[in-house]
């Protein structure tokens, strides 16, 4: 009888062993060290794209109240080693949504959400803050009157908008386009708004226009990384913009999901015209690894150079606006 027990222990304790080990880690590393940044700063472009017409600004948000992408950090820093190395922007930081408000944002020449994740249904950083989840993120509003609270919401977003409208430039990286995912005015403004992704996994992208000057750093070759494959909805159908990178569709796995998406092409990376502004999307990435491929670095570099107005482009839309796909 003891044999027999000691054999099924062992039989257990293999099993779960084997499946331990089968089973899928996240074994990327997200702590900022000095030396990834030496190895980023090594790797990075050491020339801007194009000449700054003046000395620029960017404000990095990375506030974040909802899923936590760990990549964030990181992300954050590959925007301030591009803008030191190559001198193109200097960087400030702030997580304070005071930032958007009218005489605050108009010191920025350009705003970069970086991997905003809100919660609940309207996805809404703002309201996240002043008062879905205000005890966590916004203390010091908490006792403004609820009314007062809910029209500071409305006053954030229509700032934000005007910013860009009025020629301020809007980049959003990776899961930012989750941000005030059930407003149509910012899912227009930015091109599309966060639809839902398959699970992490290797993501081949095509340059769309190898010849265009933000994807040459590809060399007409496909981009291929580990990602999370991003998947768009609401103002995206009308492809408002220019696209850069394409998802290579028949290589991602399989999911049900993904059958009941209408055909079209599926773009993880765009610019557009936003009246006077400019607007710069790039789902890459969900991973700190992607960072290590120095093409991703100068296509970032191009791309956040577009959004503050320094880097000229054909930016047509891939659909003419007012026309039908």
């Amino acid at each position: 009888m003891n044999h027999r027990l000691s054999f099924l222990g062992f039989v257990v304790a293999m099993s779960f062993a084997l499946n331990s080990v089968a089973a899928p880690q996240d074994t990327e590393n997200y702590t900022v060290t000095p030396e990834w940044k030496a190895a980023i700063e090594k790797l990075a472009p050491s020339q801007a794209m194009a000449k700054p017409q003046k000395e620029r600004t960017l404000l990095i948000f990375s506030l974040i109240t909802g899923f936590d992408h760990k990549v964030t950090p990181k992300t954050a820093e590959v925007v301030k080693i591009l803008g030191t190395k190559t001198g193109a922007w200097k960087v400030v930081e702030s997580n304070d949504i005071e930032q958007f408000m009218p005489e605050n944002i108009k010191a920025y020449d350009a705003v970069i959400l970086n991997n905003n994740c809100p919660t609940g249904k309207d996805r809404d950083i703002f309201r996240d803050v002043l008062i879905n989840l205000v005890d966590k993120h916004g203390a010091k509003y908490k006792e403004l009157p609820l009314a007062e609270r809910e029209a500071k919401v409305k006053a954030l977003l229509v700032s934000l908008l005007s910013y860009v409208d009025n020629g301020g430039g809007l980049i959003a990286l990776h899961g930012a386009i989750a941000n005030f995912n059930s407003d149509d005015r910012f899912s227009a403004v930015l091109g599309g708004s966060f639809d839902f992704h398959p699970a992490a996994q290797e993501v081949t992208l095509k340059p769309v226009d190898a010849n265009h000057p933000l994807t040459k750093c590809f060399e007409g070759k496909p981009f291929v990384h580990k990602d999370e494959p991003y998947l768009f909805n609401r103002a995206y159908s009308k492809m408002n913009f220019k696209p850069l990178l394409e998802m290579d569709m028949s290589k991602i796995k399989t999911d049900k999901r993904l059958e009941k998406l209408p055909p079209m092409k599926r773009y993880t990376a765009w610019i557009k015209r936003q009246g006077k502004g400019h607007v710069f999307y790039c789902s890459p990435s969900h991973f700190p690894a992607s960072f290590d491929q120095p093409a991703l670095l100068q296509f970032m570099l191009g791309g956040i150079q577009y959004a503050l107005g320094d880097l000229t482009c054909d930016d047509a839309p891939v659909i003419a606006v007012g026309s039908r796909q």
